[in-house]
């Protein structure tokens, strides 16, 4: 199924795949994480995988510090830390209940937990030790960084959004514009909004700044939904991806499917062929050439016989990724 410009992942994960995140600073590594307890790093342009080290649970999420550190944290409820030269770990810290998300902003230096305890955690990576403990409405279910801002998406559709230079209070406190329980949220490379989805296949696109004007241009979109003997089936968009340099952005969905959108223009760019499993998490490259894919079964359909997990790496183009100029009448209503 995969053509020249893409392939597999040797040495996957023996259980689902949580995260895919590449490297600061190159496309060579690879960081995956998985429900089998392990953190693996993978040589991409080499197909090997260099260094595997395990938590006591599944583990939900991973991140790089910088190119030789990784950060990971799971059901076991710890944060590690692991020296990828020297494959030396250190037990940072832990939340009172599984660690959802881990992601690092380098604008602030610091490394951001999201935990089902219901709080954030800050991290100061250069000690490494806790910085703070901040209160969220509900379960933490997704964040991401977006410059020295923080946007945390929680159980009971609700956002907050927080300014990382200073914690002491909630800057925005928002509802999802998405009916249905939020999956994944990523903010805009260009700092200016997020697009989150949901588990019925939709996304939507928001932006930070409440002035009215701004709030008039958010909009949401159907998509991940197939036709299949004449009924409409719906799938959780699982995954979103920003290319960094086009802010156009990959989702990746429980039909298998990932679809890249133009959000300016309000226009799907491509959609790949369809991938053997359910898509449970996406990462381009920092220079955009380069998108991780892991197809993975997220027992959707309970425990049933399933296709086995795999990472495909895709080399992405412009005419794939880049948005293109539309006359008006081509752009497709959402």
């Amino acid at each position: 199924m995969t053509g020249s410009n893409e392939f597999k992942l040797n040495q996957p994960p023996e259980d689902g795949i949580s995260s895919v995140k590449f490297s600061p600073n190159t496309s060579q590594f690879l960081l995956v994480s998985s429900w089998d307890t392990s953190v693996r790093l993978y040589d991409v342009p080499a197909n090997t995988m260099r260094l595997k080290y395990q938590h006591t649970g599944a583990v939900l999420d991973c991140a790089f510090y910088d190119p030789t550190h990784a950060w990971s944290g799971g059901l076991d409820h710890q944060l590690k830390m692991h020296d990828l030269n020297t494959d030396q770990e250190n037990l940072v810290g832990t939340h009172d209940a599984p660690i959802r998300c881990v992601e690092y902003c380098p604008e602030v230096n610091v490394m951001v937990t999201g935990s089902w305890d219901q709080t954030v955690k800050l991290w100061d990576p250069r000690t490494p030790c806790n910085a703070g403990t901040f209160s969220q409405p509900e379960k933490v279910y997704t964040l991401s960084v977006s410059g020295d801002r923080l946007i945390v998406g929680t159980a009971g559709h609700r956002f907050t959004v927080w300014d990382l230079r200073n914690m002491g209070y909630v800057q925005q406190r928002r509802e999802s514009s998405l009916k249905y329980q939020t999956r994944c949220i990523r903010a805009f490379p260009n700092k200016q909004g997020y697009v989150l989805s949901s588990i019925e296949g939709r996304v939507a696109v928001e932006y930070l700044d409440p002035s009215p004007e701004v709030q008039k241009k958010k909009y949401a979109f159907k998509c991940h939904r197939l036709k299949e003997n004449n009924i409409e089936q719906i799938y959780p968009v699982n995954a979103i991806s920003f290319h960094n340099i086009h802010n156009t952005f990959a989702t990746g969905g429980s039909d298998g499917f990932v679809n890249i959108w133009d959000p300016f223009n309000k226009k799907r760019l491509c959609q790949f062929h369809r991938y053997p499993t359910s898509i449970a998490s996406l990462a381009f490259s920092n220079d955009g050439t380069t998108l991780a894919i892991a197809s993975s079964y997220m027992y959707e359909m309970d425990d049933t016989e399933h296709p086995e997990d795999g990472i495909f790496i895709r080399q992405v183009t412009d005419a794939e990724t880049k948005p293109k100029h539309f006359l008006s009448h081509q752009i497709l209503p959402f």
